[in-house]
């Protein structure tokens, strides 16, 4: 059996684990979540206690949960293809290095504008966690500037999965309207090459359920209650 991962719509981190899956161009098979409300019933906990997405379940019924884990396992399967490095060598410390910095300082930075989205009845209280998470926002891609070499990709020559997740977060930005990132130039310049490239294009596709051509690992869709069976105990 091919693994399942499940992402998480709208705007859902688990993005970049679908672009990474399609790098990877190993067979696999999606499992659509509607944010929140499809994270609440009784399986979705049994699969991640925490009910939040992604989540891989892979073929002996393990649920793999947290972009961390997914990408590392996808790299460590994709090392003949550049997307992670043997572990105890100095790229995968880079690669560790720089995926702890997005799904912790660059993520986190867009917590604000996220409660902001649901303070809808106190605008108030809408307004100031704006400001800070805009503040937050500008200070995480400046630094993130600041890391990135001259590229092209975040660890230099080639794409790796930390690519893969900066493509699913970096667009928090435009969606919330919270920096020109024109104003940062070399992320500016990587955006736009994540934004060319197919698997993006294709996870774009995916979220929005339109019809998507990918790499041809992808086997379709399953549903969450056909999950069951597969679980591991």
């Amino acid at each position: 059996m091919e693994p399942v991962l499940l992402y998480g719509v709208p705007q859902g981190c688990s993005f970049g684990s679908i672009v990474a899956l399609e790098w990877l161009g190993e067979p696999y098979r999606l499992c659509r979540i509607a944010m929140p409300e499809g994270m609440q019933g009784a399986l979705y906990a049994r699969i991640n206690p925490v009910r939040e997405t992604p989540v891989l379940v892979l073929p002996d019924g393990t649920a793999l949960a947290e972009s961390a884990a997914i990408l590392g396992h996808v790299g460590a399967r994709g090392l003949a293809r550049g997307l992670g490095f043997p572990q105890g060598t100095p790229e995968h410390d880079r690669l560790n290095r720089m995926l702890s910095f997005l799904t912790t300082t660059f993520f986190a930075s867009f917590s604000p504008l996220w409660r902001a989205y649901e303070m809808a009845a106190n605008p108030p209280v809408q307004d100031v966690l704006r400001q800070v998470g805009r503040e937050d926002v500008a200070r995480a891609h400046a630094n993130l500037e600041a890391i990135l070499g001259e590229g092209p990709w975040l660890l230099g020559a080639a794409r790796t999965v930390a690519d893969a997740y900066l493509a699913g977060v970096a667009r928090w930005a435009v969606y919330h309207r919270a920096v020109d990132q024109a104003a940062y130039p070399r992320l500016s310049r990587l955006l736009r090459m994540l934004d060319a490239d197919p698997a993006v294009r294709f996870a774009h596709a995916i979220e929005a359920g339109e019809p998507a051509r990918g790499s041809g690992a992808f086997r379709g869709h399953v549903a969450l209650e056909a999950l069951e069976p597969r679980l591991a105990a």
